[in-house]
């Protein structure tokens, strides 16, 4: 049973209405079927007003959040200039959910990722970035087939079968990851080693009829070594920057460059290690998600305590939010499927402000990183839509 800590009655449903709304906001996983609708395949129509074109192209910018961006703008004068409005990329604002979003056409609650690290009933704790145990390490690709794990037909797949060359640009390390497979089966796969071919690849394939998937990690980088906003991170911005306006100047005519992000970042100012906090192990069978968003998988019969302890223990510091009231709030998107349930922990807690839940044995990586994501708040959800055309 896990420990519950008295609090003042009526605090929770009070921090409860302060998480971000973001329904008036199209949603990340909205852009491609737009895209695809634009190049005429049948049954696409992602709702973002796009012109009808004859190729189109999604970047995606690791880690570049709308109010980074809106604070940096001097650093990336065209992207500043050609961000038009907001994306929200949904729960949890973490990249193996963004690129599915990409790859897939829809949220969390459908596509299956719903974290850096979720558990798979039968299975244990998959990191999905590397595609291992996030216990012991240990290769799941055997045991877990991509395939398997995220099944439903990739966007990708859907612009092949309309007769659309459609390609992945991104970097040689990812042509034959797990994730990869799972979120962009379909696509011809280009490997790139720098931005330079990063760019000329993309324009090669928008030559053609085609749409195109390119990718860039190194900014987000920068940000969880250094810090978001940090110099390191602004000089990466600005290579950014000429990156995305070098393929606007070379866009064929009648070709379209849709520039998103998969979320957008914080810097971790107050750290809470679970390992050293007993109120919040007890009851508790396994962690998943990162610092910022924690899926938190219980002990038969212990939820309701779990929640109580760690509503008591974090306060205003995290939203806290059993299962099912996390998927009713729309955490997860407008539907979480049968398949998808049991990876979402029984409790999941987001946090707010600069807090971070951290686990320095299990997670001393993850720890110590400066810059953090995964959670609800603005500067996490929110990612720039830059439109421009040749």
């Amino acid at each position: 049973m896990a420990l519950i800590i008295a609090a003042p009655p009526g605090w929770w449903e009070a921090v409860l209405v302060d998480v971000p709304q973001y329904a008036d906001i199209p949603h990340l996983s909205q852009v491609v079927p737009s895209l695809l609708g634009s190049l005429g395949v049948p049954g696409e129509a992602g709702g973002l007003d796009l012109p009808e074109t004859r190729s189109a192209a999604v970047l995606l910018i690791d880690g570049l959040g709308w109010e980074l961006l809106s604070q940096h703008a001097a650093d990336a004068p065209v992207l500043a200039e050609l961000a038009s409005r907001p994306l929200r990329v949904g729960f949890p604002s973490t990249t193996a959910a963004g690129v599915a979003a990409i790859g897939t056409g829809v949220a969390s609650g459908e596509h299956g990722m719903v974290g850096y690290t979720f558990e798979i009933p039968g299975t244990g704790v998959l990191n999905a970035l590397r595609w291992r145990s996030h216990d012991d390490g240990s290769d799941l690709r055997g045991a877990l087939p991509p395939r398997d794990v995220q099944p439903l037909p990739t966007t990708f797949e859907r612009a092949a079968a309309a007769g659309i060359d459609a390609a992945a640009v991104s970097s040689a390390h990812f042509a034959n990851t797990a994730l990869t497979q799972a979120t962009q089966s379909g696509a011809r796969y280009a490997g790139v080693h720098a931005l330079g071919d990063l760019a000329a690849r993309t324009l090669d394939v928008l030559s053609n009829r085609a749409f195109c998937y390119a990718y860039h990690s190194e900014l987000d980088l920068m940000g969880h070594v250094y810090g978001p906003g940090s110099t390191a991170w602004r000089m990466q911005l600005r290579h950014v920057d000429r990156l995305v306006e070098s393929i606007v100047e070379g866009l064929p005519p009648g070709a379209l460059l849709a520039v998103v992000a998969d979320h957008g970042m914080v810097t971790v100012e107050e750290k809470l290690n679970l390992e050293d906090t007993p109120e919040l192990l007890a009851g508790v069978r396994a962690f998943g998600g990162e610092v910022r968003a924690r899926h938190v998988y219980t002990e038969p019969g212990a939820t309701a305590d779990v929640v109580a302890a760690w509503r008591a223990v974090l306060g205003e510091r995290a939203w806290v939010l059993p299962r099912d009231e996390a998927i009713a709030a729309g955490w997860f998107g407008a539907s979480v499927t049968d398949r998808v349930r049991p990876r979402i922990g029984d409790v999941v807690a987001a946090a707010t402000g600069t807090f971070g839940m951290v686990r320095e044995l299990a997670e001393a990586v993850e720890t110590n990183l400066v810059g953090q994501h995964g959670s609800l708040t603005t500067a996490e959800q929110l990612v720039p839509l830059a439109i421009a055309h040749g």
